[in-house]
């Protein structure tokens, strides 16, 4: 059995998702990738898929394997890289996650940056405004806000987050502006949903403490760039992070309100499995956006491209 063959194969299962999808980019026939994940198995004597006609899933040992697995095939393709093309060579896969406003606004020209830095780099963006497993998805690295609810997770702060409830000024024009948290009660509020629970409780700071209050509207949705479209169409009042509206706010197609009462900032971060060596490409996509996020999300020019 040709072990790391087999464990490249097992890895890209679990990033198409399918093994017949797998299977293509492989030029392996359905039949074959099964035999392979048989041998696999078969091997470390545990399941590490549960299949069914519709679907896969990781069992606890698979995940425990796919960790192990995509640093063994990373390092076998960045050592083939550096013997090829030179130690400074990036080449391969990555796969990145992050929520829709971030991953178009900011993330995706970092990218471009960097990717024209290192032409033989691919990137896999999947953007989400909900939970993603990163491990079971097998997600190099994700950018993510707040507290992490994957305690096994290992982060990397990029900066401060600060949530604002802003509206348009034609929104403003017409309604009034809210003067205290107490007042959105007469106002149209844009709530995020995610998965089935939304977000109808808004911190702000009174009289210096955290306080929720609870808002409505006619407009949820669980995209965040779908309510900060609503915002700029005049609709109601949204909870946005600083990140997502700061050229609108500059150029004045969104205002800020209750900035008085606005709660401390929450940390933006790249979180990543923990307990692996990252390949090389990762840990310099990892250095590049944390010196790009220190110049304000933008990236700076490149000397030339690396090849």
């Amino acid at each position: 059995m040709d072990l790391l063959a087999n464990l490249s194969l097992f890895v890209r299962i679990v990033e198409k998702g399918g093994l017949a999808a797998a299977g293509r980019d492989f030029g392996y026939s359905p039949a074959s990738v099964s035999e392979r994940v048989t041998a696999l198995e078969d091997h470390y004597g545990v399941r590490l898929l549960n299949r069914t006609t519709r679907a896969i899933s990781l069992t606890d040992e698979g995940r425990l394997l796919l960790d192990g697995a995509k640093q063994l095939v990373g390092d076998a393709h960045d050592l083939q890289s550096q013997i090829r093309h030179g130690a400074d060579h990036l080449s391969g896969l990555i796969r990145i996650s992050a929520t829709f406003d971030l991953g178009r606004n900011r993330l995706a020209p970092i990218l471009d940056q960097f990717m024209e830095m290192h032409p033989d780099i691919r990137i896999d963006l999947v953007l989400s405004d909900g939970y993603v497993d990163i491990v079971a998805q097998g997600i190099d690295l994700a950018l993510r806000y707040g507290a992490l609810a994957d305690s096994s997770l290992m982060r990397r702060r990029l900066g401060s987050s600060y949530r604002l409830a802003c509206a348009s000024p034609q929104y403003l024009a017409r309604y009034g502006t809210p003067k205290t948290p107490d007042d959105l009660a007469n106002h149209n509020c844009l709530v995020m949903r995610f998965g089935n629970q939304l977000n109808q409780e808004w911190p702000f700071i009174v009289d210096g403490k955290l306080k929720m209050f609870m808002v409505r509207g006619n407009k949820s949705a669980n995209d965040g760039s779908l309510i900060r479209q609503w915002i700029l169409g005049g609709y109601g009042i949204g909870m946005k992070s600083h990140w997502d509206i700061e050229d609108d706010i500059r150029d004045g197609r969104i205002v800020p309100v209750l900035k008085d009462f606005s709660p401390p900032g929450t940390d933006l971060q790249i979180v990543f499995p923990a307990g692996s060596n990252q390949p090389k490409r990762v840990r310099c996509l990892i250095d590049f956006l944390s010196a790009a996020f220190e110049n304000g999300g933008i990236p700076q020019s490149p000397s030339g491209p690396k090849h």
